[in-house]
């Protein structure tokens, strides 16, 4: 599902990343772990297009992206790749189904049908009663799940994840980390989650180290 050879990328003098080659397979939930500064959310962001490498080649669910121009790799993006931030990212002046609706509208789909879908992923998040609700009148945990379901409106074959509960108190935490494993299951979604949380990386099917930009065993 992702393909990762031999990726380099500095930042002027500041080499992030050091030659890092990996696999994530189709419907694996991996998690990378590692102290601050090792790569985590760079390594994430050339995953997820949002970033080019110095070096190195990048393939996702078999395109080699690094091919793309800019209008295509933005249509890629929005059509195979779903993110989830640490901080929901929702937009204040807007609905909980409007927020999950961006993504659709984006992609060409019409009003009623992106409607339609962003209600039918709120139901299935456990929201039905919350889509008319704008971000401050709900909870740090609906807040989030709400971006779970913005990011899986055009179901995209990965989702990547950066530090997705480091927001939220334990009992949120632990009905996101189990969402990502039910979503995974129900709609055969890639997960790829940056995240400082060990009980989190200990649930998922693999976990990668990541420190000084390299990877370590």
């Amino acid at each position: 599902m992702i393909q990762l050879d031999n990726i380099t990328k500095s930042f002027g003098p500041l080499q992030v990343l050091r030659g890092i080659s990996l696999t994530v397979e189709s419907g694996e939930v991996v998690s990378i772990v590692g102290p601050s500064g090792a790569g985590k959310t760079t390594l994430l962001q050339i995953m997820g297009t949002l970033d080019r490498p110095d070096t190195g080649t990048v393939l996702v669910d078999g395109t080699s992206v690094g091919s793309l121009k800019e209008r295509e790799l933005a249509a890629f993006r929005n059509r195979r790749i779903g993110f989830v931030f640490q901080f929901h990212q929702l937009l204040p002046e807007f609905t909980a189904a409007e927020n999950v609706m961006i993504p659709a509208l984006i992609a060409g789909r019409g009003q009623q049908e992106a409607r339609r879908e962003a209600l039918d992923m709120l139901s299935l998040l456990g929201l039905d009663g919350r889509a008319g609700h704008k971000p401050n009148e709900l909870s740090g945990g609906e807040k989030q799940r709400v971006a779970v379901a913005r990011a899986l409106i055009n179901r995209p074959s990965v989702v990547l994840a950066d530090e997705p509960s480091g927001s939220l108190d334990m009992q949120h935490k632990d009905e996101l980390h189990r969402l990502f494993f039910d979503l995974r299951d129900r709609l055969g979604q890639t997960f790829v989650i940056v995240t400082h949380d060990e009980g989190l990386a200990r649930l998922t099917d693999r976990t990668i180290h990541l420190m000084d930009g390299m990877l370590v065993s």
